[in-house]
């Protein structure tokens, strides 16, 4: 009798402590807010990292440096070259990226030189200008199709005075969009070149 009472006591002790285990207790209401707080939170962030691209939001909404430097369309050069250097290579890297992403979009780049040369002579080197960012847009991904070619020589300057600050705004190559619907904005101003070397002893 004694055994059966005792075995009863463990069974019940036992039913017992398997209900506590299968309901845990119930949190306080505090302690629900901070975990619905949490959780929404969580839901927010991973929410906006899937709408936005990434978990900074939006980049493409981002302006990077290549949005002012699209509106420029023209690359300088120095006296009797035909190299592109300094913010001309960013120029041309912009604009080449934009065509390798607008498959539609046309480009006539305009090769010029200043006054000194023979008209022969310039007439080459407005073409070399020309062809040198066009190979340069080449290698950055445009396509061979959206790019044409011409050289004026000294036939189109843009600063008539016979001296070295209007010959280094002369010395440039246009980029002339011939899409009119598929082009970057073009920057209100430009900024004219520095002053890069002395005039020829000629």
């Amino acid at each position: 009798m004694y055994r059966r009472i005792l075995v009863l006591t463990l069974l019940a002790g036992s039913l017992g402590l398997a209900a506590c285990a299968s309901h845990p207790p119930k949190p306080s209401a505090s302690q629900q807010a901070s975990s619905s707080q949490a959780g929404a939170e969580s839901q927010g962030a991973q929410g906006g990292a899937n709408a936005n691209g990434g978990p900074f939001g939006n980049q493409s909404s981002i302006p990077g440096p290549q949005q002012g430097l699209l509106g420029q369309r023209t690359i300088y050069f120095g006296f009797d070259s035909s190299v592109i250097k300094g913010q001309g290579t960013a120029i041309v890297a912009a604009h080449a990226k934009y065509l390798a992403d607008h498959p539609n979009a046309r480009v006539r780049l305009e090769g010029n030189t200043d006054e000194r040369g023979s008209p022969e002579y310039n007439i080459g080197l407005g073409m070399r200008r020309a062809q040198s960012v066009r190979e340069a847009m080449l290698l950055q991904g445009a396509s061979a199709d959206q790019i044409t070619v011409v050289s004026y020589g000294a036939e189109r300057p843009v600063d008539p005075a016979h001296n070295r600050a209007a010959w280094a705004k002369n010395r440039r190559v246009n980029i002339v969009y011939l899409t009119p619907n598929n082009q970057p904005p073009v920057a209100p101003q430009q900024q004219t070149p520095r002053q890069q070397e002395q005039p020829p002893q000629q």
